[in-house]
């Protein structure tokens, strides 16, 4: 399951919707809005906007296939967010489940640093 929300997402429903049947690790990580501060430190994050630049869906898909291909796991959940986010705001969410913790966390971990690398959202930081 991929989905692309302009609303807050909720990890319990994307744990609700994942696969489990032959599961013994589920592993979900979540991305929020941190607090950065500008290099002269006079400044810091107020919210961030994400916006669609292209098939944000299709690279999502794209993503879970990938991880699909490349390890034993059952199901791959990937929710990502667009709009103006405030700091600690979830921006994006990766469920696996896996027969095993040790593929579960590595395809986790890979769609994290894909996710970082999207090429279809357009990130703006907003400082005070």
């Amino acid at each position: 399951m991929v989905k692309v929300v302009n609303t807050p997402i909720v990890p319990s429903e994307a744990y609700a919707g994942i696969e489990i049947h032959g599961s013994g690790s589920v592993l979900l990580h979540y991305a929020v809005v941190k607090e950065d501060m500008c290099p002269d430190g006079a400044k810091s994050t107020c919210h961030i906007e994400y916006q669609e630049h292209g098939d944000v869906a299709g690279e999502l898909e794209e993503i879970s296939d990938e991880i699909k291909a490349r390890w034993n796991v059952e199901d791959v959940a990937i929710v990502r967010r667009v709009g103006s986010l405030n700091v600690h705001d979830i921006i994006s969410l990766v469920a696996v489940s896996s027969p095993n913790s040790k593929d579960a966390f590595e395809a986790c971990r890979y769609g994290v640093g894909r996710l970082k690398k999207m090429t279809t959202i357009i990130k703006e930081e907003v400082f005070r």
